[in-house]
């Protein structure tokens, strides 16, 4: 065997037996023995991708919906550079992401070689472990080395805060197992443990430590900002001490008794002005609303929880927290209600009644505004494309305005996962993260998947819509609102700019039913609320399409806040 397809062959062997099972590979020459030992090992489903950058946020949705690391494979040079933006999302997001770039060896960086760049450390900080591996030589203690650093790299990349880890992989040629070579004499047999274990034994989950009791105060909040944390016990919390529950939709936790309306009831400056906490308890990265790092700011204690990822309670580190308002009082890995109370005898005082009254007329205002006109707007796409999901769906939210309007519209309900780029919020790979993700989804079971994606997100990652003949392919319906440009600044101070149009709104003139036939999709194009279902219907990958105006979105918006106002004031 020569030594690059020995090399590939020993880390493809160790990555499984640590628990690798799903990779994604972008073709090129430099990493053909990483590509072929992937696609010959019976447990590991390969995805081929022809884009690097498509490539590597498929490998991002596929480990955040499933919540084990994926690794990504592609060539030397630019393609490594193109798994950047993926890599910087999986670092702030917490996503386990194994990126094992192809190189040349060593003798040829620095010489104008072809394809050959620096890759040393090329993500910075941005991941937990970067290793550079070495060129295969038929040394002592290679094989050893090899399969621990698989080892290490997966519990980096799973342990503590999970994140993405970076090893690059230098090959000389041959690189296909069946070119002529002479076969160097190893040192030491290529395989692994006998028991097929792996390398190194991680332990258990740490013991629990012990939580922080909170105080018995009357006026406490609880925010439950992005994030793949267990949503129960804020629930039950909430419902033991009655502070409100304030829920972005990618917590999860906007379940019976979160509050749906919190963004326009912050946004009301009479509302706002009366309920000043005395406590605030995060967790998550509460970061949405510039409502929420508003009402963060004016708590007088504000308890940060660091939630480990689900599955995985040894995943809560107290250096590992969002303070994005830099108002924490204390970090801590959990918490305890106040000990006086009881779970038998849920608390209910004048402060969380103010709340639950303020919420039944704050959603009776959102659904008056957004029921008046039949015509699907967005803030209406969003509140009722979350209602109509069967329970077991997954929807992937875009950046921008998707998931603000389905943090202003949805109401509370179970049975749904919301998952989205919340760590970086960009809307690099949107359509190729949405397509991983339900992918890994429906690996698990047959449930349902759905994107709310914008136009410019969508164009900004066709490619990710390119899946080859014989290729995984998701049941997946992407629906895209195209209001012509970028929705989101019309909301802004930009707006009132003499060059918005050009510099900001950006309108591109494109019909995601051209979008849908070059990738040879079923489109489907929807104006009323009352299709919306009958949209929803088919099976594979499809799209469907809702026009709308960016100036007359932003208005509805503004209604709609205006309508909430009027009503939590009452009577003049």
């Amino acid at each position: 065997m020569n030594p690059s397809t020995a090399l590939a062959r020993v880390l493809v062997d160790e990555l499984a037996r640590c628990g690798l099972a799903e990779a994604v590979v972008a073709p090129g020459s430099r990493s053909t023995p990483l590509a072929l030992a992937l696609v010959a090992h019976p447990g590991i489903r390969v995805h081929v991708r022809v884009d690097e950058r498509s490539a590597s946020f498929l490998a991002l949705g596929l480990a955040r919906a499933s919540r084990r690391p994926v690794a990504v494979v592609c060539t030397s040079g630019t393609a490594a550079a193109n798994f950047h933006p993926a890599v910087m999302e999986a670092d702030e997001s917490g996503v386990p992401l194994l990126v094992l770039t192809a190189d040349r060896p060593p003798e040829l960086r620095g010489t104008g070689a072809n394809q050959t760049v620096d890759q040393i450390g090329l993500y910075g900080g941005a991941v937990r472990m970067f290793a550079e591996v070495g060129t295969p030589d038929p040394a002592p203690g290679m094989v050893a080395y090899w399969r621990s650093l698989c080892c290490r790299a997966w519990g980096a990349a799973i342990g503590g805060r999970p994140g993405p880890v970076h090893l690059n992989v230098a090959f000389r040629e041959p690189l296909t197992p069946d070119e002529p070579a002479v076969a160097p004499t190893w040192t030491a047999p290529l395989d692994g443990r006998g028991d097929n274990s792996p390398w190194i034994s991680r332990p258990g989950p740490l013991t629990e430590p012990a939580p922080l009791v909170l105080p018995d105060v009357e006026r406490g909040v609880i925010v439950c900002g992005d994030g793949d944390y267990d949503p129960v016990p804020f629930l039950a919390l909430s419902e033991v001490t009655g502070w409100p529950l304030l829920a972005e939709p990618t917590s999860n936790a906007r379940r019976v008794g979160a509050v749906s309306t919190y963004r326009q009831l912050l946004a009301s400056p009479g509302f706002a002005a009366e309920h000043t906490p005395e406590l605030v308890v995060s967790v998550g990265r509460p970061n949405l609303s510039r409502q929420i790092l508003a009402y963060l700011r004016r708590a007088e204690r504000h308890v940060v929880v660091t939630a480990g990822v689900l599955g995985d309670p040894a995943a809560s580190l107290v250096n590992a927290f969002s303070d994005p308002a830099r108002t924490a009082t204390d970090v801590v890995a959990a918490v305890a209600p106040p000990a006086d109370l009881s779970w038998e005898e849920p608390r209910r005082t004048d402060w969380s009644r103010s709340w639950e009254r303020a919420e039944a007329t704050a959603r009776e205002a959102v659904d008056g505004v957004l029921d008046a006109d039949e015509a699907l707007s967005e803030p209406r796409l969003a509140r009722d494309l979350v209602s109509q999901l069967s329970a077991g769906s997954l929807l992937f939210a875009g950046s921008s305005m998707p998931i603000r309007d389905l943090d202003a519209t949805m109401r509370a309900r179970c049975g749904v996962r919301l998952v989205g780029n919340r760590g970086v919020s960009g809307i690099d790979g949107t359509v190729s993260t949405a397509i991983g993700a339900a992918l890994a989804h429906q690996s698990e079971g047959d449930g349902q998947a759905y994107a709310l994606l914008g136009d410019l997100a969508m164009l900004h990652d066709q490619n990710g819509l390119i899946i080859g003949p014989g290729e995984p392919r998701p049941d997946l319906v992407i629906i895209v609102v195209n209001n012509d440009g970028g929705g989101i600044f019309s909301g802004l101070e930009q707006a009132g700019h003499p060059d918005f149009e050009r510099v900001f709104g950006t309108p591109h003139g494109v019909s995601m039913e051209k979008v849908a036939a070059v990738a040879d999709l079923p489109y489907t194009k929807v104006e009323w609320a009352t299709d919306l279902p009958k949209a929803l219907l088919g099976e594979g990958l499809r799209i469907v399409e809702v026009c709308t105006t960016r100036a007359g979105s932003a208005a509805l918006r503004r209604r709609i806040q205006d309508a909430v106002d009027a009503a939590v004031a009452g009577p003049a």
